[in-house]
C-alpha cells in the first residue's frame, strides 16, 4: 500500500483529539478535506477506523490497534526533529510550561528571570490550571514540561524529577497564634476555623492523606480554590489557613503572618519536573531543565 505520512499523521491527530473539526483545526487544515483524508485511508486500508458520533469520533477496534503501532511512528519522527533541533543555537525557540499558579509565583519564576537574562529569544509559554489537565495536555503533545507539586499522578508515561524540598505547615494572623500559643495537636486545631484549598488539588491531596494517616477526617469552614487569596483571609482573621513555608516566608519576616505548630508534624513534600519518558524534550526545554535541576 502506498499511504502516505500525512495520512497517518491526520488519523492519529484526530484520533488524539476525539474530533474532526478539532483535528483540522490543530493541523490547520479544513474539515472537509480531513474527512476526505480519513474516507481515503480507511478506503486504502478496507477498515472502519472511527465511529462517528454527535460529540465527535471514537477509535473502533481496528482503529485502536492501529493508532498504537502509528503513535509510536509519530513518536520516532518528533523525536528525531527534536534532536536535530537539538544541534542548533538558542537564537529562537519555544518552552510551554505547565504549572499551578502559585507554583508559578513561588518556584518557576527565578529561575525564569535566569533563562530570560540568558536566553533573551526563548518564548515562554505558561499554562495554569488543574494538575490532571495538565497532565493530560503533556500527554497530548501540548505542553513540553510540568513543574507541579509532589506527588502526582502515577503513569508508567511521566518522567518526574523532585527539584525542590517544600514543608507545609499550618498560619494564622498574630490573634490566632495568641490564641494557640503557636502550637496544637490535630483534636485542638478541629476547634479553630480552617481554609483549604478545594479538591482536586495535590496541595489538598498531600492534606488529606496526612489527616488520613492520623485518623481524622476535618472539614474545613472554607474551601478556596486559590492558595494566595487562602493566605490574604488568614491574614485579615477569617481563621487558620494550611500554607506552604517557603511561600511564606516574606509574610512570616514581617509578621503579617505566623507559623502555628502543628503535632504530629507535618512531612516534607517536593517540587518537582514532569515530562514524557517516550519523548525527546526539544533544546530549549533541555536548557530549562538542565537550570532548574542544577545540572552542568
Amino acid at each position: 500500500m502506498n499511504i502516505s505520512y500525512d495520512a497517518y499523521k491526520i488519523f492519529y491527530v484526530v484520533a488524539l483529539s476525539g474530533s474532526i473539526s478539532k483535528g483540522a483545526e490543530e493541523l490547520m487544515i479544513s474539515q472537509p478535506a480531513v474527512s476526505w483524508q480519513i474516507r481515503t485511508l480507511e478506503g486504502q486500508l478496507g477498515l472502519t477506523l472511527f465511529v462517528r458520533t454527535k460529540r465527535g469520533v471514537s477509535l473502533t477496534d481496528e482503529g485502536k490497534i492501529l493508532f498504537d503501532y502509528i503513535k509510536q511512528g509519530i513518536e520516532s519522527f518528533t523525536n528525531a526533529e527534536n534532536e536535530l533541533t537539538n544541534l542548533k543555537n538558542m537564537d529562537y525557540g519555544t518552552i510551554r510550561i505547565g504549572a499551578s499558579t502559585t507554583v508559578s509565583q513561588h518556584v518557576l519564576m527565578p529561575y525564569l528571570e535566569i533563562f530570560h537574562r540568558q536566553y533573551p529569544n526563548i518564548e515562554i509559554e505558561i499554562v495554569n490550571t488543574l494538575t490532571k489537565t495538565l497532565i493530560d495536555e503533556l500527554n497530548k503533545g501540548n505542553l513540553d514540561i510540568l513543574v507541579l507539586n509532589l506527588p502526582t499522578y502515577e503513569s508508567e508515561n511521566l518522567k518526574v524529577q523532585p527539584i525542590m524540598e517544600v514543608h507545609d505547615t499550618f498560619a494564622g494572623n498574630k490573634q490566632y497564634y495568641q490564641k494557640t500559643g503557636g502550637k496544637l495537636s490535630l483534636t485542638e486545631l478541629e476547634n479553630y476555623p480552617l481554609i483549604f484549598q478545594k479538591r482536586p488539588s495535590n496541595t489538598r491531596n498531600f492534606l488529606d492523606n496526612y489527616l488520613k494517616t492520623n485518623g481524622k477526617i476535618i472539614k474545613p469552614k472554607m474551601e478556596v480554590v486559590s492558595y494566595n487569596l487562602i493566605m490574604d483571609l488568614v491574614k485579615i482573621g477569617f481563621g487558620i489557613g494550611y500554607a506552604t513555608r517557603e511561600f511564606i516566608k516574606d509574610e512570616l519576616a514581617r509578621q503579617e503572618l505566623f507559623e502555628i505548630e502543628v503535632i504530629p508534624t507535618l512531612p516534607p513534600r517536593h517540587i518537582g519536573i514532569v515530562t514524557l519518558k517516550n519523548k525527546v524534550p526539544n533544546y530549549s526545554t533541555k536548557k530549562l531543565i538542565k537550570l532548574m535541576t542544577n545540572k552542568n
